[in-house]
Parts: structure tokens; sequence; C-alpha cells
């Protein structure tokens, strides 16, 4: 089963995070992307869809406006920054309602929502198979009140610092007000690994095992007990 999404928001990068994590998934394909709501007004005369990705606030016509305006309305998940819009949306018999910035694991909660209103889950979280991690090459974290683009090959070692984790890259550092069960969740497990509660490393940048933990370049990352077997097995094959 394949299902076709739009996705309309004003803020490119937005559309370009929910694309993303539409990519990770099998079964779902983006018929279009619009950051003008008329535009897309119109698109769907033409090309009707199973899923909207909606933004609320927009210049000219307001997601809530759009949703109104529309005769045969798919199912819509709501994408906004603003929560006090939650109630007026599930008013109007919204799928879901994701609060920006957009996690990947509460998308996929999202998305098990859509499965079970179109009544096609498997039963299994979040109700639907994922592609290959592989094809993955890029992951967006917000920070400094903006969703910046980090390529996954550039990425070193993420480390957890309380509220926050500090993604370090060959480029430079990121901290972001993010878990790192969020980043587990969304980053390849063959290219990336947790090796301690408050890191994961990035298997490729790995260049020496010591007793002491894994060096990556003149960093040394500490291996905690529990995922000791783990890194052992990954990294030394044994």
């Amino acid at each position: 089963m394949s299902y076709s999404c739009f996705i309309i928001d004003d803020e490119p990068i937005a559309i370009e995070i929910i694309e993303t994590y539409l990519l990770r998934l099998e079964g779902f394909a983006v018929a279009g992307k619009y950051t003008d709501p008329v535009e897309a007004f119109q698109a769907l005369q033409q090309t009707p869809v199973d899923l909207l990705f909606l933004d609320i606030q927009m210049p000219g016509l307001t997601g809530l406006e759009f949703m109104r305006s529309l005769h045969h309305k798919p199912e819509v998940i709501l994408t906004t920054a603003y929560r006090e819009f939650a109630l007026e949306g599930f008013d109007l018999d919204v799928t879901d309602y994701l609060l920006k910035p957009v996690s990947f694991a509460r998308f996929l909660s999202a998305i098990d929502k859509f499965h079970k209103r179109t009544g096609k889950s498997t039963g299994s979280r979040p109700g639907i198979l994922q592609r290959t991690e592989s094809e993955a090459t890029h992951l967006f974290v917000r920070a400094d009140r903006k969703h910046i683009k980090i390529q996954l090959a550039d990425i070193l070692y993420l480390e957890s610092m309380k509220d926050y984790v500090r993604v370090v890259t060959r480029q430079g550092k990121v901290t972001t007000k993010e878990t790192m069960m969020h980043f587990e969740s969304i980053l390849p497990k063959e290219d990336f690994l947790r090796v301690h509660r408050s890191f994961i490393v990035a298997k490729d940048k790995i260049t020496a095992h010591t007793p002491d933990g894994l060096e990556i370049g003149t960093t040394l990352v500490p291996v905690g007990r529990m995922y000791k077997m783990a890194v052992e097995k990954a990294v030394l094959g044994r």
C-alpha cells in the first residue's frame, strides 16, 4: 500500500525536515511541496492525496482556514510552533498535531495514528516498515532558533549534557535541546554506536580502542560498562 502526501509550510526548512522523515518510511511518497497555501489548494484539486502535513501559521491563508475550504479532506497532520492551536485543530478532526521542532520519534507516533485511522496499522510500533537507514544522508538539529543541516558523514560523536546534546562534527559543534534517545532512534545503526549513556560515536571515525575507551582523533570517549560487549563486538568483531 502506498500513500501520497502534500507538505504545506511557509518555511522551506520545515518542509525539508518532514520530507527527510518521510523518505525513511516505506510506502509514503511526497506528491507535492508548497510554501504557498493557495498554490497547494489549487494543486489539491487536480491531485488528491492521502495525507497532508499542514502548517497552521501561514501568510494569506492559515492552515485551519485551508482545511475548512476543502470539500473532500484527506487525513491531516498539523505542524506548528504554537501549542495553543491544538484544540481547534482537533475540533476539525485532524489525525495529529506536531509541535515544532518535530522529532523523528514524535513523527512516527503521528504516522501510527494515521495508519490506525485508515485501518492499515500493522499492530507493531510504529505500524510501518522503515527503509534501509543507510539511505539517510543528513539530519536537522534545532539550535540558535533555526534548524541546522548536518551531514551524517561529518559527525564524529554526540555527547549528552543533561537536557542538551552536543553534536561534534568535522566543522565544529552544534548544541541542541534534545535527548540521546531521539538521536539513537534516527541515526543509522550500521554507522553509529551508543557506547555510553552520554555518548554516541560514528563507527568509521574511531581511530583506536584502548582500555580507557575509544579514541576519535585526539578525543577519548569513555565506554560504559553496560555497552562494553556491544562495543567490542562492533569494533573488534568479538
